[in-house]
């Protein structure tokens, strides 16, 4: 049976939760993000984009673009929420939803056609999204996700757009060959040297020739580019790793600084393993200096949730990454290989009194907020992130790099 699949996407999610807000903010240059100077722009609406500032972009930078832009911090609970309320729309709805990201979505609608038009039905849908959250939405329909990717970013802002069966490669032919999803700017450089520019070139291509430039992406780029993708609509990922990390204001040679803010990532990381009821296998520690050198070092471990194994190892690890003559711009700490399960106490631990410290720490984190209790050690990082369950099947709230 030929597929249908619906992509839809919240346009300039962060700069319209904020201008539902304050609709003071209404046609005025927007900036979501970081608002220092290494701060980096999350979101950015259609006025500034007029400027050519972006999300990504360095904000020192996109001011410099739009001096009169109206820069906002962000708040990534109140998109949480938000983000929350449009997919409760859709999972009620849907017969497949997945959700890629805090603001985009695919569903999956193949056979809905034989009982009600499948576009008509996608167009009351969005309808209903639009007046119960006041939130812009555009959506592309077709036979599968990449080109209703396209679709939906080429009919952006507030709109809509379905590409028939059998239009796909001509719909796709004259686009430029960023508009694939998976061509970043390193590998559309790379296009351009070769002479391809739109989609039609790589179309022309025998797909041998485009695979020994660029491989195996380059046969997914020839296959993509040929409307090839039956890639299917997932409903639930299952996360692998989690991660913390902290931009500093200034660079930093700041031992005791340094210590604290990875301790303190460490040690809410943990509490994040253990209210999902999962264990970790692997912990990395990352340095980034500030001539962007990045280093990192990781460390199996048996499978734990345990502060006390842990944030020991994570010190460890710090301490033999960490090159205490150079200035330090970025610290993260990441836990990976993660399984369903809860610590295991040694013979050799008291036990009791180990698992009811832990169990008391959780209930009134879980209660009054992460960082409601924590070590006297940590208590100079109070503001670290990660206050969010990343067990819970949802997309992260992605914004700009914290900074100190």
């Amino acid at each position: 049976m030929e597929r249908t699949i619906l992509h839809m996407d919240l346009d300039t999610f962060f700069v319209s939760v904020e201008r539902k807000l304050d609709s003071r903010l209404n046609d005025l240059p927007v900036l979501v993000g970081g608002t220092g100077d290494r701060g980096v722009v999350s979101a950015a609406s259609y006025e500034a984009r007029k400027f050519n500032v972006h999300s990504g972009m360095s904000m020192k930078v996109a001011r410099l673009y739009c001096p009169e832009a109206i820069i906002i911090k962000g708040n990534a609970a109140v998109y949480s929420d938000y983000s929350r309320m449009v997919t409760e729309i859709l999972k009620e709805r849907v017969p497949i939803l997945e959700k890629a990201s805090v603001d985009e979505f695919y569903a999956d609608f193949t056979g809905m056609d034989k009982h009600y038009g499948c576009f008509k039905y996608a167009s009351e849908l969005r309808d209903t999204i639009i007046n119960e959250t006041g939130l812009p939405i555009s959506l592309g329909m077709s036979i599968n996700k990449t080109v209703s990717k396209v679709a939906t970013n080429e009919i952006k802002p507030n709109n809509k757009l379905r590409i028939e069966p059998g239009t796909e490669k001509n719909f796709l032919a004259p686009l430029s060959v960023r508009k694939i999803p998976m061509v970043g700017e390193n590998t559309f450089h790379t296009l351009c040297n070769l002479g391809v520019k739109i989609v039609k070139n790589v179309q022309d291509l025998p797909k041998d020739v485009i695979s020994s430039v660029l491989g195996k992406n380059g046969l997914s780029l020839w296959q993509k580019a040929n409307a090839l993708d039956n890639s299917p609509v997932v409903e639930y990922h299952e996360r692998k790793s989690i991660s913390n990390e902290r931009t500093f204001g200034k660079d930093t040679t700041d031992v005791s600084k340094l210590k604290t803010t990875i301790e303190a990532m460490a040690e809410q990381l943990t509490y994040q393993l253990r209210s999902g009821g999962k264990i970790a296998g692997c912990i990395s520690v990352k340095i980034r200096y500030s001539d962007f050198n990045t280093y990192s070092k990781q460390s199996r471990i048996a499978y734990s949730s345990a502060d006390h194994i842990m944030i020991p190892k994570v010190m460890e690890l710090f301490e033999s990454l960490y090159n205490k003559r150079l200035l330090v711009r970025l610290v993260g700490v990441k836990y990976s290989d993660i399984t369903s399960g809860s610590y295991q106490l040694s013979i050799f631990e008291d036990a009791r009194k180990t698992a009811n410290l832990y169990s008391g720490m959780d209930k009134i984190r879980d209660r009054y907020g992460a960082r409601s209790v924590m070590r006297a050690s940590t208590f100079g990082a109070r503001s670290i992130g990660g206050i969010s369950n990343p067990f819970n099947g949802e997309p992260p709230t992605v914004l700009a790099h914290r900074t100190s």
